[in-house]
């Protein structure tokens, strides 16, 4: 990893030389272009520091705080490198993980038993009109707040909605259409296909092939600086804005329990065994002066309605599909000085036999300093689990983004 790092940092101290190089503002990156304007590069990096105080509650209340787990550290560091090669429509993009709690989950051979350190990879090429073809490893077009980066959100950290029924990242190809009808109603179709087993695998495709499609409208028009793709009224809109997205995904003969992400299953001489497992997201983002309002729903189900995965005679399941159901909603108003409050309800609804119920209650409070590219935020969760014990969970996070 740090032959790479410094084998791209001489690179961009090379072109440096040849090249015009500069910095506009704070956030906006380190950003070349080559002296015939034929390669154009923005380089940024960023990093989150995250203090977490985790307590149970005996007897589920709140009264009776015990069992304080505290620790502190880096939850995610970026490099990220894009731009345009030849021609401003031809892009790329590449994310690098550097932090070890950002790029784990590779101790096995189908990573060949690498760190997950490629996050985006791909090429998108504006090949026709309103016509994109992206090719390469990158967010797949899910629910909403999946999308939003993790640089951008209005919490110190995603909903549980997202970590158990995301897309997540996959290698494959995207193409996007944009189209717009009348004076500002805005519509959006994107189509997927994809490995279906998610980012940097090396051993084969276990499983089928992943579908998805996508359409979104945006009935006033745009948002102003991708709004719809990120937390909070940073730039507030003088008239309402809206985004409505429908999403549906069909990933053929699942390797994974989660899709994308969890664990292989296979049976213990190791044959990948799977179905197909079909996911429904519906979400909004509304923003008007200094309020901002997300809402996400998911359901996912197998192609027989049945989680558990069986194989032959073995009388136990080799694996269990995360199915079931979740929502989502997120409420914010932007304060004096760019201080910010806000709230998040999510409830995790699995199917019988997969896991337990799940509600979460946050109150959020952020300071922007300058906007998402440096900012603190901390909120308090109040956790209530079926059958377990409730918790409540602190955090405090500092982001820093040039």
């Amino acid at each position: 990893m740090i032959l790479s790092i410094a084998l791209i940092l001489s690179c961009s101290l090379y072109i440096t030389l040849v090249a015009q190089m500069t910095m506009p503002t704070f956030g906006k990156g380190l950003q070349i272009t080559s002296q015939d304007s034929s390669l154009y590069l923005k380089m940024g990096f960023r990093f989150q520091t995250l203090f977490l105080n985790v307590w149970n509650l005996k007897d589920d209340e709140l009264s009776s705080l015990e069992k304080l787990e505290s620790s502190v550290f880096i939850r995610r560091a970026r490099l990220k490198l894009s731009g345009w090669a030849l021609s401003p429509k031809l892009k790329y993009k590449c994310e690098l993980a550097l932090s070890n709690r950002d790029n784990g989950g590779g101790n096995s051979a189908t990573y060949s038993n690498a760190a997950n350190i490629i996050l985006d990879a791909y090429l998108d090429w504006n090949f026709y009109k309103n016509l994109s073809i992206r090719i390469g490893q990158q967010k797949m077009p899910g629910n909403r707040e999946r999308i939003i980066s993790s640089g951008n959100l209005q919490f110190v950290d995603r909903s549980r909605l997202n970590s158990r029924f995301n897309l997540d990242r996959d290698v494959g190809i995207i193409l996007n259409n944009q189209q717009q009808l009348g004076a500002k109603f805005i519509v959006k179709e994107t189509f997927a296909i994809s490995s279906g087993e998610g980012k940097n695998i090396t051993s084969g495709n276990v499983g089928g092939v992943n579908y998805t499609f996508k359409l979104e409208a945006f009935p006033f028009g745009k948002f102003q600086s991708k709004g719809a793709y990120s937390g909070s009224a940073v730039k507030m809109e003088k008239n309402p804005k809206l985004a409505l997205a429908m999403a549906y995904d069909i990933n053929q003969n699942a390797g994974r329990e989660r899709g994308q992400k969890g664990s292989f299953i296979t049976t213990p001489d190791g044959v990948a065994v799977g179905k197909d497992l079909h996911t429904l997201f519906a979400d909004l983002m509304f923003k008007y002066k200094k309020l901002s309002i997300m809402a996400e729903y998911v359901k996912r189900t197998t192609e027989d309605g049945k989680s558990n995965v069986f194989f032959e005679d073995i009388p136990e399941p080799v694996g269990t599909y995360y199915t079931g159901s979740a929502i989502n909603l997120a409420i914010g108003y932007m304060l004096k000085n760019q201080w910010e409050i806000a709230s998040r309800w999510t409830s995790v609804h699995p199917d019988e036999g997969v896991a337990n119920e799940e509600n979460q209650y946050t109150l959020g409070l952020s300071k922007f300093i300058v906007g998402h590219k440096l900012k603190i935020q901390t909120d308090l969760t109040y956790r209530s689990i079926d059958t377990t014990e409730d918790a409540l969970i602190f955090r405090l996070q500092v982001d820093f983004h040039f």
